[in-house]
């Protein structure tokens, strides 16, 4: 804890801190599995104190440290108990709607519920489930989707705890999960919760909001599977435990899961559909009886409906991802929940699928097109054989030859519609496999070619590679030619002879035939090229167009060859040798890739065999068992029995790769030096094409072989050493085998080191041959980056790995058991082969970096020294190329980088660099590689320091943009200084020292000095950044701090630089502790200390204070309209980020200010600086007592000037000296201070309170960081605002003076006041009760403000503090009652039905009364005034109560004032009215616990049958959130009570009542009791039906009245409206009967016709098939509702 969470370690960067606190955490998460016996004890013991006050910020610190540090494990386990659990309960309820108190406590309890199996939970259920269910802020009742006033938590506890904002839906999922149990209610809650959260999983009910359910809905599934994952295992070791979940619990929650995949399979929010699909097919090998019909008819559904697209591709995504499952279920033994009829259903919607799945090709529809081809892919990669004469019929090869013929014919013709999706780049080629969304989106396309043609029988792939054949050489696509080429490819992985005789001659054919008669430039070695004729020969562009085309087919087609290429060995080097002699850029292009393949075919290792069948037993005879990546110890793995066949190159391969070594590098090479030695060209147009082929020619054929050509040899410092590093590596791993020698590679380095300068020299403006040079270079030098490359553009197709090739853990379907998931059989070839490429690319990477005794090549160095040059080229596009080969260089060679540093920093000191050398400078030394060298290099340091601030010189607004962003991001990681500069230098001349750079650095940050403000600010900071550094050496930490640090930031106090101020502010608050003197006496004492010493002499200078404090007040800009949206300090309109990013010190952990939260929205934003007040606090505890009277003077002067921002910084010199606690303090409070403070209250300006109340709160603030020790001050200060004022003052000072008490109280910690403190909250407290009916409307706000926060002090005082007052005071422990025997309590309360009423018939009377009749009144309406301003104060009181979270403590009293709040929402004040309203929007969202449920139940029930029908109405609107949010808390006889109560409100005498009340059932059926429902059901419709019997007969005497009639159809209206959108068996009838009710007169006439509208609406989507539950005379009845008369109807 001291180490890592309580200390300071100096000047870091917070990005440096951050990746520190990301560490620690995740090391205490891994280790808390270790933590011994007795551990949970102290950690608990240690952390609680902390949450004792939980209006105090160190609670939230505390629940954090508490959810970090908690061990669960074995050896812990007997210290969680039921008790332990309630107790965090009550700590839990003790801050509502605060999302990180939310999130800590359920990842708590989520912990406890897997981990503490002794737990009886029961008891604690409904309570768990309440929470569970008000965490997802949804909207109830078309109310907000969040919370109006969450309780904000400090941004460095976020920052230290770092937790996600919103519903902690993982913790939730996690809990619910665990808690299930045979026997146990949990799933019956779980029902009910899922009941009431399944409407907002609709697509219709998507918002912001539905994040937050996806992930509840993945986890649930996620967690679910882990559980029976970890039950499967520990089955094996041991017998079945009873908390071990059957096969009745699973089919269970697996059902209610159902329910919430059902609403959200067509969200339109892709993550939904995705976690919907994901859930779906993990679910399927859970229970497989339950979940695949499910997949079946929605599949059919999506099929025979007219759906949206989208809802169409995600039902074909989602029998893709359960396409193994039903396989699996269709073929296996095991026999099925609803019938054996399922199995031939299974395999009938599998034939479907792929039947349906040839229609979704489309190229107009990528999402459906890319569900296709995971469906198809799936489908395939499942099956161990494809086209034989055993299996389904639709397997069998008749059948199939149909389908296949169908198939190519739909992608044939998908291909012949593809367009592009971005254009091609002229200048620099693009790769290979740019393309259409078929293969740049995802790598599903060539997975699902690769699994089919795989799979097929010999006679199948031979019928598919005839129409393929015949398809590609009658077809030319430049539009889909990576498409193209990727079915050739997977053609030719499959049968690499076949599919050479039908693809790769015919292509190669075509190609010959195409370059026969072109014109080629032969660039012979003696001169220019045979084509002279005055006019360039060109390619007309059709042939160009068609050669590129099946150039880059065959490029893509050949890579997976291998041997069978030897055959076309003259073909292939007589193509690619004419392509690069064309005279078309793009055909060269198009040979490279060919190139580079061909090479790639012939030298590397790959798997041959990945995508065929092995001969493994298949289960149930056609399906292909899948594997896990690694195998378990009792796990049997029959793949690794399999393992891959891999190409290993023969040596006629190697033979034919060195040959086109010789004829395209070798030969290159020697082109290249003779074009640049000789200048052979006398056209300048031909040199710069000769270039750029032969670069090319380079180029590819390093891309092409990659590793396989040996690296340049390395130089030892050590040669005896030499030897032996050859025979050591670190990692193992090859591309291929050698091809070629390092001297090549050496050679070809020393070559392109020669066409660099040449090129720089004669061509320095043609970007695309410095771009090819660059490549080339990398290639070179950067041994291994190519494999590095293809691994991690790998790694990223794998990110997109598709659910449909993954089977879970656990398989019921067969009860196959697994570790791991298990994928199919190609896919773990494709990660071995990948790993192969990774550990290639390392083989050699490490060791250079490590050993300091090898050393770079000197041919790489050369390399370097070009690429140095070239990054700060005057041409972007080469910088950045250069810049990344550079950077890969230096971060495998350490040793270069002092060199680059130093060159690069000379860029930035030199006045004659040009803008673009400055850009490219500041972009490599930008690199995390570089920033982290400057760490341990003192040269490069102090080179790199001092380049950037005698960088002023540059004019450009690029450079200087660039010069900023690189400090910027200096500061942002900076982590110290080498230790080795503060030692001496020993000699070396060279050795920077580190005082002559703080001196240096010092001169420059001077006003005075003519720089740019910006370098003034950067060299503070560095100053800053140096003095902390330098703290670690004794010898030179005090010289620095005291003579230069301290005393130049206090005189940048006044500094005409603002930026310059903010600095020393940040600056100041880091050097100068303060604490240590605070009690020390002696003023002269100071001067023995260097720091003391140097800021007393300063601070003694005239006019010092004024001169700080005026400047000071220019940084404070106050601008009213945007106030409230200011932060904190820093946050003024002059500073802009970066500045910001300068100024601002980085995480402080000292706790934030204000250490309470800030909910009083009297004190409006917040233009107190805290970071102000600390420094003016620090200087008197550092300089005693001679500072209070110079700035006593100070004070005065600006305190009561006109100008708000010079009151702004005089409040915060007057917090920081009231905080400051040095002694002589209390001395000078009765001679200055308290006539200061007094005459602030009586001012009569209103604009400076905030300013004013902050430094009030600021003084009393606790002392520390959980502000435990009570200031010297505080009760003086809080005597002073006791004070009563004159009765003739304006009531504005009266509510400034109840603002400033209101928020000092909110400092005073309640479990720890102190006798003093007590008696004065009663003191208080009788005078707030006596004036809630002021005059005054701000008075009265105040007042209610203040009694919240009175009240909830005295509260939690009572019933956690009293214990701490008592022990030294037993005799006084009277005066505080608990809270069944407070007085004031029932003050507030007992008389506030009876107001409510008052108010209520007063507004009656008023009506009523007569202009003659006010004379006899006056004394009536004057006694109705004072209670409505009493109700007005009583409302404020609890909007204040909820918004601040002190609720939990006075639940009973805001229970008591429920009835005025529902009865007054309208009356004829509209400012009482309006304060009922935000009251009542408050409390829908305040959750009762049970002591005060019963009494809310009452006071609603009493309220539904109140006279007023307004009030009804008002009660009816509670009760639809009160309902939802209480529904697991609620008894059923208190349902039954509430229910019964609005079924009375449906015959009420008014409509608008009759309406609510059936809406509110409406809602009430969704989610609430199934039985209360049904019953409520069978009652109206048995009501309904005899009110149309009596209508028919006309015989009765006794016609229903309007209303009666009108509540049964209201009845009705409800149930019908209750299932938006499903069609449960009751429904037809329901609805029909509605209908009948047409020709009635209004208002039911219009209930029938908007409910059944509303039917129509909401089962519009899935009407086709659910008009089959209705009759023919049912659809006639509702169709004549439809034909209205009213255009409005």
């Amino acid at each position: 804890m001291r180490t890592h969470f309580k200390r300071n370690t100096g000047p870091e960067g917070w990005r440096l801190r951050q990746r520190h606190f990301e560490t620690v955490t995740a090391l205490i998460q891994t280790c808390r599995k270790f933590f011994p016996a007795g551990s949970a004890s102290e950690i608990w013991s240690e952390f609680r104190a902390l949450m004792d006050n939980p209006w105090h910020n160190s609670s939230f610190e505390g629940s954090g440290f508490v959810r970090l540090f908690l061990p669960m494990n074995r050896e812990n386990q007997d210290y969680f108990t039921s008790d332990w659990i309630s107790q965090c309960f009550d700590l839990w309820d003790s801050i509502p709607n605060c999302q990180f108190w939310d999130n800590q406590w359920s990842a708590v309890i989520a912990c406890c519920a897997k981990s503490c199996k002794s737990i009886d939970w029961e008891s604690f259920l409904p309570t768990l489930f309440t929470r569970f269910l008000n965490m997802f802020e949804v909207p109830v009742s078309n109310g907000r989707g969040s919370y109006p006033f969450p309780m904000g938590v400090p941004r460095n506890t976020r920052f230290l705890f770092s937790s996600k904002s919103g519903t902690p839906s993982k913790a939730i999922a996690k809990s619910i999960v665990y808690l299930l149990k045979p026997r146990s209610a949990a799933q019956e809650y779980f029902e009910r919760l899922a009941d009431l959260l399944e409407q907002y999983y609709h697509p219709s009910n998507g918002g912001r909001w539905t994040h937050s359910l996806e992930r509840f809905l993945r986890y649930l599934v996620v967690y679910f599977q882990k559980r029976l994952q970890n039950e499967q295992r520990e089955e094996i070791d041991s017998q079945s435990d009873e908390c071990y979940l059957g096969k009745s619990e699973r089919a269970s929650f697996v059902k209610v899961v159902l329910k919430l995949i059902d609403r959200g399979q067509y969200s339109k929010n892709e993550a939904l559909a995705e976690t919907v699909s994901v859930a779906t097919s993990v679910l399927s090998y859970i229970e497989p009886s339950l979940v695949l019909p499910f997949i079946a008819s929605r599949f059919r559904l999506a099929l025979e409906t007219m759906t949206a697209t989208h809802q169409l591709k995600n039902a074909v995504t989602a029998m893709a991802f359960a396409g193994r499952a039903l396989f699996l279920a269709s073929l296996s033994q095991i026999p099925q929940s609803d019938g054996t009829d399922n199995v031939d259903a299974f395999m009938d919607i599998i034939v479907a699928s792929l039947s349906n799945a040839l229609l979704g090709m489309d190229a107009n529809d990528p999402p459906k097109t890319q569900a296709t081809m995971q469906l198809i892919g799936s489908i395939f990669s499942s099956l161990a054989t494809v086209g034989g004469d055993d299996g389904p019929a639709f397997l069998q090869i008749d059948s199939l030859s149909e389908w296949l013929d169908e198939f190519f014919c739909r992608l044939f013709a998908l291909l012949q519609h593809l367009e592009p999706s971005s254009a091609m780049n002229e200048g620099i080629q693009s790769s290979l496999t740019s393309g259409t969304f078929l293969v740049e989106d995802n790598p599903y396309y060539f997975c699902m070619l690769e699994i089919l043609l795989g799979k097929l029988s010999k006679p199948l792939f031979n019928q598919s590679l005839k129409k393929i054949s015949k398809f590609v050489t009658t077809n030319i696509l430049p539009g889909a030619t990576a498409e193209v080429g990727l079915l050739c490819c997977a053609c030719v992985h499959s049968d690499p002879e076949e599919a050479a005789v039908h693809l790769i001659k015919p292509i190669l054919m075509t190609i010959t035939s195409s370059l026969e008669g072109i014109p080629i430039r032969n660039f012979g070695k003696g001169g220019a090229s045979v084509a002279s004729s005055p006019t360039k020969a060109t390619l007309s562009p059709a042939l160009e167009t068609a050669l590129e085309y099946h150039l880059k087919v065959l490029a893509l087609t050949i890579p997976y060859v291998g041997p069978v290429l030897l055959h076309y060995q003259d073909e292939l080097k007589e193509t690619i040798t004419t392509a690069f002699q064309s005279p078309s850029w793009k055909v060269n292009g198009a040979s490279d890739h060919v190139l580079r393949s061909l090479l790639g075919s012939l030298v590397f290792y790959y798997p041959i065999d990945q995508y065929k069948p092995f001969p493994c037993e298949p289960i149930a005879s056609i399906i292909e068992p899948w594997g896990c990546s690694r195998g378990g110890q009792n796990e049997k793995n029959e793949i690794f029995n399999f393992p891959p066949k891999w190409h290993i190159p023969n040596q006629e391969e190697l033979a034919f790769a060195n040959e086109l070594l010789d004829l395209h590098f070798q030969s290159a090479l020697d082109d290249l030096l003779t074009i640049c030695q000789t200048k052979m060209h006398n056209d300048a147009g031909d040199e710069k094409e000769h270039l750029k082929v032969t670069l090319l020619r380079i180029y590819s054929s390093l891309q092409g072989v990659m590793s396989c050509l040996p690296d340049m040899r390395p130089s030892y410092k050590n040669s005896s050493s030499k030897e032996e590093d050859h025979a050591t590596f670190l990692i193992a791993g090859a591309s291929g085998p050698s091809v070629g020698t390092s001297q090549m590679r050496e050679r070809a380095a020393q070559v392109i080191h020669v066409a660099c300068k040449y090129i720089l020299k004669e061509r320095t403006d043609d970007s695309i041959l410095l771009v090819l040079v660059i490549r080339v270079m990398d290639s070179l030098g950067n041994f291994g980056s190519l494999e590095y490359e293809e691994w991690s553009n790998h790694i990223q197709a794998w990110k997109l790995e598709s659910a449909a090739i993954i089977e879970p853990p656990c398989n019921f379907i067969i009860n196959s058991h697994a570790q791991r998931q298990k994928r199919p059989r190609w896919a773990l070839v494709d990660k071995a082969n990948m790993h192969i490429t990774w550990r290639s690319s390392q083989t050699s990477y490490h060791k250079y970096r490590t050993d300091g005794n090898i050393y770079p090549s000197e041919y790489l160095i050369l390399l370097m020294e070009d690429l140095l040059d070239l990054s700060v080229h005057n041409y972007e596009a080469v910088r950045l190329y250069a810049e990344r080969a550079l950077s890969k260089m230096l971060k495998r060679w350490p040793s270069l980088i002092a060199k680059c540093v130093l060159t690069l920093t000379g860029n930035l000191h030199d006045p004659k660099a040009s803008e673009h050398a400055v850009l490219g400078s500041c972009s490599i030394l930008s690199s995390q590689t570089i920033l982290r060298h400057l760490t341990t290099d003192a040269i490069s340091f102090s080179s790199f320091i001092m380049g950037l601030l005698a960088s002023s010189h540059h004019e450009s607004l690029k450079a200087q943009k660039a010069i900023t962003e690189l400090f910027v991001k200096y500061n942002i990681h900076f982590s110290g200084v080498s230790r080795s500069f503060f030692k001496t230098s020993d000699g070396q001349p060279e050795w920077p020292d580190f005082a002559d750079l703080v001196s240096q650095i010092t001169s420059l940050s001077f006003d005075s000095n003519g720089l740019h403000w910006r370098y003034n600010l950067m060299a503070n900071r560095v100053l800053l950044l140096l003095t902390l550094a330098s703290r670690s050496d004794s010898q030179l930490s005090s010289k620095i701090l005291g003579e230069t640090a301290a005393g130049h930031f206090l005189r940048n106090l006044k500094s005409q630089l603002p930026q310059s101020r903010l600095l020393a502010i940040s600056a100041l608050n880091t050097l100068i502790e303060g604490e240590q003197h605070k009690s020390s006496g002696h003023p002269k004492q100071y001067e023995n200390s260097s720091i003391g010493g140097v800021l007393n002499q300063i601070l003694q200078e005239e006019g010092f204070f004024n001169e700080t404090l005026n400047s000071l007040s220019n940084v404070h800009i106050i601008d009213t309209e945007t106030l409230a949206s200011k932060g904190n300090h820093g946050s003024s309109s002059f500073q802009s980020a970066t500045d910001k990013a300068i100024t601002l010190f980085y995480f402080d952990f000292s706790a934030s200010w204000p250490r309470t939260p800030s909910w009083i929205s009297l004190l409006g934003g917040d233009t107190f600086y805290s970071n102000f007040a600390r420094i003016f606090k620090r200087l008197i505890q550092e300089c005693g007592i001679p500072v209070l009277y110079s700035l006593g003077t100070a004070l005065e002067e600006f305190s009561s000037a006109k100008e708000r921002s010079k009151q702004c910084v005089a409040a915060e010199a007057l917090a920081g000296l009231l905080h400051s606690d040095i002694n002589g303090l209390l001395e000078e409070w009765d001679k200055w201070i308290m006539p200061q403070i007094e005459k602030i209250i009586l001012a009569p300006s209103v604009e400076s309170i905030p300013e004013w109340a902050a430094c009030i709160r600021y003084a009393v603030t606790g002392k520390g960081k959980y502000g435990t020790r009570i200031p010297i001050l505080r009760q003086k200060i809080l005597d002073c605002l006791a004070r009563p004022l004159p009765q003739s003052l304006a009531t504005s000072i009266l509510a400034k003076r109840y603002s400033f008490l209101s928020i000092a109280l909110i400092e005073i910690s309640p479990h720890r006041m102190i006798r003093e403190e007590a008696e004065y909250h009663l003191k208080l407290l009788d005078e707030l009760l006596g004036n809630m009916s002021n005059l005054s409307a701000q008075v009265r706000e105040a007042v209610g403000v203040m009694l919240s926060v009175l009240c909830s002090n005295m509260r939690l005082f009572a019933t956690s503090g009293l214990d701490h007052l008592s022990k030294g005071t037993v005799g006084d422990a009277y005066m505080f009652e608990p809270p069944q025997k407070e007085n004031w309590a029932k003050i507030l309360t007992e008389r506030a039905s009876e107001l409510s009423i008052n108010i209520q018939n007063a507004n009656l009377s008023d009506r009523m009364q007569s202009a003659d009749s006010a004379h006899e009144n006056g004394f009536t309406n004057a006694e109705a005034e004072a209670d409505v301003k009493r109700m007005e104060t009583l409302f404020h009181f609890i909007i204040s109560s909820l918004k601040s979270g002190r609720s939990s403590v006075l639940l009973d009293i805001i229970v008591g004032l429920l009835y005025p709040v529902l009865s007054l929402q309208e009356t004829a004040n509209k400012e009482l009215s309006t304060l009922a309203k935000a009251t009542f929007e408050l409390l829908k969202w305040r959750t009762l616990p049970r002591p005060f449920l019963e009494n809310a139940v009452l006071v609603i029930l009493s309220s539904m049958n109140d006279p007023n029908w307004r009030t009804r109405s008002a009660s009816l609107s509670y009760l639809r959130t009160f309902m939802y949010r209480h529904t697991f808390t609620l008894s059923m006889s208190e349902k039954v009570q509430i229910w019964q109560s609005i079924e009375k409100l449906l015959v009420d005498s008014q409509v608008e009542v009759r309406e609510h009340a059936a809406g509110v059932l409406a809602s009430l059926m969704k989610g609430g009791d199934e039985d209360l429902s049904r019953a409520f059901r069978d009652k109206s419709y048995t009501e309904a039906q005899s009110i149309l019997k009596r209508r028919k007969q006309r015989k009765s005497t006794l016609t229903p009245s309007i209303a009666s009639t009108h509540g049964a159809v209201l009845a009705l209206a409800a149930s019908v409206l209750s299932v938006p959108y499903d069609m449960p068996s009751w429904l037809p009838d329901h609805v029909t009967l509605l209908a009948r009710f047409i020709d009635e007169p209004s208002p039911v006439r219009s209930t029938v016709t908007k409910a059944v509208a509303e039917f129509r609406r909401t089962h519009a989507d899935t009407w086709i098939i659910q008009r089959d539950a209705f009759t023919e005379e049912q659809l006639e009845v509702l169709a004549d509702t439809s034909s209205s008369s009213s255009y409005f109807a």
